[in-house]
């Protein structure tokens, strides 16, 4: 039978609707309103919908949303000084600063320059170096996602066998320390690893987070495996226009996998859905409060 497809939209929306909940709490007990400052340099046009879609839906789910749009040719000073000021900020309890940056900008300076307890994307080393040791940290958006949307298949992810496929420390290694977190065994594998093919068939469930387009074909995958698909590529089409695809081949996948997510709208939406978890999240920490029910 072909496979479950994984409706990232959906389980997102739900998240959605469990955070603007929160929101609500936090306002009528607290009178503490959760606020996102998103920062984009530069005029890219996919980071421009992207940054987009997060305004939109922060506002959605009833927190302060803040844009701040800075042009190409900003300097370093400047972008760091805006960074000050929103640490600074008390109506701010996220800062996300949409990469890449230009080249005359150092990406990690900036990244280390947020306060980690507004580090909504969980970039900043403290708390890499805390999410790596097992304490509470803020945590990269999609590889929570990730996550999520593999309990949403599995109730318990103890003593399955995790494949991850991808070694960033965007999404790869972030995962390793969740799927620990979680009881699973790890297997960390990426494009040098040998016979490929046959360490991603050993997976219950298979994380795709390389960056090439349909790499992981439908004969990697162990028949009943969860695939998660990671993967955003934009590969080109006769008329001219391309089309998304995910690491996986979707249409191969689909005929072995028990479940499996695609590209677009699987893991994408829940990206989003998690950088709002963890605008709550820091809002209540910075305040005190509770962590919320999400």
């Amino acid at each position: 039978m072909p496979a479950r497809i994984i409706d990232g939209k959906a389980i997102a929306a739900e998240l959605r609707a469990l955070v603007a909940a929160e929101v609500q709490r936090l306002a009528r007990e607290h009178r503490v309103e959760p606020g996102l400052a998103v920062v984009l340099v530069g005029e890219n046009p996919a980071s421009a919908v992207y940054v987009r879609n997060k305004s939109k839906q922060t506002v959605e789910a009833g927190m302060r949303s803040f844009d701040h749009r800075l042009p190409e040719t900003v300097s370093e000073a400047e972008l760091l000084a805006l960074v000050g000021k929103l640490n600074a900020d008390p109506a701010v309890h996220g800062i996300l600063v949409q990469l890449p940056l230009p080249r005359q900008i150092d990406s990690q300076k900036v990244l280390n320059a947020v306060d980690p307890a507004k580090d909504v994307d969980g970039f900043h080393p403290m708390n890499a170096g805390r999410l790596s040791t097992g304490l509470p940290a803020l945590t990269p958006c999609t590889p929570l996602g990730c996550v999520m949307l593999a309990k949403s298949v599995h109730r318990s992810l103890e003593g399955m066998n995790a494949v991850i496929v991808g070694r960033s420390n965007i999404v790869g290694e972030p995962l390793i320390q969740l799927l620990l977190n979680e009881n699973a065994t790890v297997t960390v594998a990426h494009s040098k690893t040998r016979d490929l093919p046959e360490v991603c068939r050993s997976a219950d469930i298979l994380f795709a987070a390389v960056g090439r387009p349909e790499m992981v074909r439908g004969d990697w995958v162990k028949p009943g495996a969860t695939v998660i698909d990671v993967g955003i590529n934009r590969v080109p089409t006769p008329d001219g226009k391309g089309r998304i695809v995910g690491d996986v081949a979707y249409a191969e996948a689909t005929q072995v996998a028990g479940a499996i997510t695609p590209a677009p709208g699987g893991v994408g939406p829940m990206t989003i859905a998690c950088l709002l978890v963890n605008t709550v999240r820091a809002a209540c920490a910075i305040h005190g409060l509770r962590p919320p029910a999400v």
